[in-house]
């Protein structure tokens, strides 16, 4: 499979857009081949007057460009802040090779935005005081809603603890994230904050709307009863060396009924290992075999660690099913999606199912190389947050 097999959709010949109705977002993507690409998004992200526009791209070479004419084209005060992803949700559902945009307009919404710089050297202590300072002068109101949206550097690879620094800086501010990705290629990620790249930091925006909210969380997945014990791991480098005191990719191929020679991505996609925290098993996702025979992870691991093999189920009707218990049907949906998912959508030929339904449920993001929800950093995941319009009848009501 090539670094972009997990991208479904040719670039678009046409700007394809998404205005959505009562002053919430528009969401607009145009191919990123095509030569007017920033006056593509203009066209639809300038009449909504944004306070914040959300970028999104495969290809991260676009995204400053773009980003600093968008920059000079839209109202002052406008932050505009981006990250690589691999692949795209965009008003069509499932994208790739485009450059994706969510415009959140300034009469229903206000953000501001906060740099953790050196995110491979987590300096913890910097970034606590930084944004108790950041939270502390955005003073929210409120009477509004206020959420949190995280964009990391998924190439540093220290999400964990920036996910809990976030949860114990600013406490009681609901947080969802992605972390920026380089397709399947695992390289270098890019964020761009204002026309400019920020290497190596991870953007923390805050959010304030007059919408209400509600988080949504999905993941098909469910244990089986092949579990194995971490009995060796390197957790800097998030690698598990050894599982039942065996070789660890060895040990994982045989639980997984997989040839060892030949596993990939898709394969990993579909076995995932779980790792159960209070009620709830959460995926610490496969990034590939190491030279040696071990397993690097997407997220933290140390010895000790129990797991669990998983299965798919519902790959598709979960995700309808949760945002079916929202308690109002949604404007938008904030979304973050793990490309693992992506593939095993794509492997089980279930991805333009999943597309339209991400269609119908108005969900716009990016594919990413881990998710970040309620101080926790997670793999194989769906995790958003829906735009609700405030007041409004629950569903069913007369």
């Amino acid at each position: 499979m090539s670094p972009g097999s997990a991208a479904i959709r040719p670039a678009l010949p046409q700007p394809l857009r998404r205005l959505l109705p009562s002053a919430g977002p528009v969401v607009v993507a145009v191919g990123d081949g095509d030569p007017a690409l920033a006056e593509r998004l203009l066209q639809d992200l300038a009449p909504a007057r944004p306070a914040l526009v959300l970028l999104f791209a495969s290809d991260a070479g676009r995204l400053g460009p773009v980003s600093r004419q968008l920059r000079a084209g839209l109202p002052e005060g406008c932050r505009i802040v981006g990250c690589s992803s691999a692949g795209e949700i965009g008003p069509g559902g499932y994208a790739a090779d485009t450059v994706t945009a969510i415009g959140f307009p300034a009469r229903s919404f206000r953000a501001d935005v906060c740099v953790l710089r050196q995110q491979e050297q987590i300096p913890v202590s910097r970034w606590m005081a930084r944004l108790r300072r950041f939270h502390a002068g955005f003073a929210p109101d409120a009477r509004r809603s206020v959420f949190g949206v995280l964009l990391a550097d998924g190439h540093a690879r220290q999400e964990d603890v920036l996910v809990a620094t976030l949860d114990a800086a600013v406490p009681g501010v609901p947080v969802v994230g992605g972390s920026a990705a380089d397709g399947l290629r695992f390289g270098r990620t890019c964020q761009v904050l204002d026309g400019r790249r920020q290497g190596g930091a991870a953007l923390f925006i805050l959010i304030e709307t007059d919408f209400a909210l509600a988080e949504v969380l999905f993941a098909h997945f469910s244990p089986t009863g092949e579990c194995a014990v971490v009995t060796a791991a390197d957790p800097q480098n998030r690698t598990i060396l050894e599982l039942n005191a065996e070789p660890a990719a060895q040990e994982y191929a045989r639980l997984a009924g997989l040839d060892l020679a030949r596993m990939t991505p898709p394969d990993f996609a579909r076995h995932p290992l779980l790792l159960r925290m209070g009620r709830r098993h959460h995926v610490r996702a496969i990034r590939g075999v190491t030279s040696d025979g071990g397993l690097e992870l997407m997220s933290v691991i140390e010895a000790g660690t129990i797991l669990r093999l998983g299965r798919a189920e519902g790959l598709t009707q979960g995700f309808a099913d949760a945002v079916a218990g929202l308690p109002r049907p949604p404007v938008m949906i904030l979304g973050f999606d793990c490309v693992l998912r992506r593939l095993a959508l794509e492997r089980a030929g279930k991805l333009d199912r999943m597309s339209a339904i991400f269609r119908d449920h108005r969900v716009a993001g990016f594919n990413t190389y881990g998710e970040q929800h309620s101080g926790m950093h997670v793999n194989q995941t769906f995790v958003g947050m829906a735009l609700m319009p405030p007041g409004a009848s629950p569903r069913g009501a007369r």
